[in-house]
């Protein structure tokens, strides 16, 4: 693998390719449990559990129900997830040369949020067509016609909604997640592999971004959650403001509703996007991601 490319043109173009393929193929894979997701977050009452939700979407609309929304899924977190990841390895090396190293977990910290912040405008209207399709079967089929139906009808502030929202529950993951990652993966091979990262085969090295993957998938859906069911309440008009998408869903469900069947998605989701990420890199010469503090506590960057 290169490591003298590292920090080029040629390297974040890479790894921004890598998370727009990895991002939009996980998203596209999980598209039957995100629509369970969705309908159980816009229609609480009606939907009150994912066997509920399933069998009663089968029963009332058919299977191709579950596929609804797919094309929001792959294009627009495929957008994501070429400025996340893309963006997150171009702002860590920008802050890694203007703060040193001298606290890692600031540098996760404002690179991803940094990165997040042009993810979630890439992504917004592409979510806004999506949970619109996903819980609302009469308004429209999927991207081509969703798109200009939203655009004549509320024009781009359709698009754009949910954007503060949507920030709110990204921003947050997105911090989470990255900084668990990195910090997971230092630990899994300082106090678990017990090896240097480059004395490791790939095999092993990817199999460390998997357990990391997780890790970083999990403990973000439960930092995430609430946000996640502010924004399906502004997209279907259950409510039409932030303060007031919180006092009709309550505090306790905001953290609470659908988070189950989150956690069932953005787990092993997470987990799927960083082993085709990584998987992407090492097929174009790249380190595995993730770093690792040496003993003399520099950092050895992938």
């Amino acid at each position: 693998m290169d490591s003298t490319i590292e920090g080029t043109p040629r390297y974040y173009g890479l790894c921004a390719i890598g998370g727009m393929l990895s991002a939009g193929t996980t998203h596209l894979a999980i598209t039957p449990f995100d629509v369970l997701k969705v309908n159980m977050q816009v229609h609480p009452i009606k939907y009150y559990s994912i066997s509920s939700c399933f069998t009663t979407i089968l029963r009332e609309q058919g299977p191709s129900a579950l596929w609804r929304g797919w094309g929001g899924k792959f294009f627009g977190y495929g957008a994501q997830g070429g400025c996340r990841f893309g963006l997150y390895e171009y702002f860590k090396g920008l802050y890694s040369n203007i703060m040193g190293d001298c606290n890692r977990s600031v540098i996760y910290f404002v690179s991803s949020a940094s990165a997040e912040v042009f993810a979630n405008i890439a992504l917004c209207p592409f979510e806004a067509v999506k949970v619109r399709v996903q819980a609302q079967p009469c308004f429209a089929k999927g991207l081509f016609d969703g798109f200009p139906k939203l655009y004549a009808s509320e024009g781009t502030q359709g698009f754009y909604r949910g954007l503060i929202p949507l920030w709110g529950r990204n921003l947050p993951f997105s911090v989470v997640m990255f900084s668990t990652f990195e910090h997971s993966v230092d630990l899994l091979y300082r106090k678990v592999v017990k090896k240097r990262k480059e004395d490791c085969s790939i095999t092993q090295q990817l199999g460390v971004t998997c357990l990391a993957g997780y890790a970083a998938g999990s403990v973000g859906s439960l930092i995430s959650n609430p946000a996640d069911n502010i924004v399906a309440s502004l997209y279907n008009r259950k409510a039409d403001s932030l303060m007031l998408a919180i006092r009709k869903i309550g505090l306790t469900n905001l953290f609470t509703r659908s988070l189950p069947i989150r956690i069932l998605l953005v787990g092993p989701s997470i987990t799927m996007q960083w082993l085709f990420y990584d998987t992407i890199k090492v097929i174009g010469g790249l380190p595995t991601s993730g770093e690792v503090v040496t003993d003399s506590g520099r950092n050895e960057v992938g």
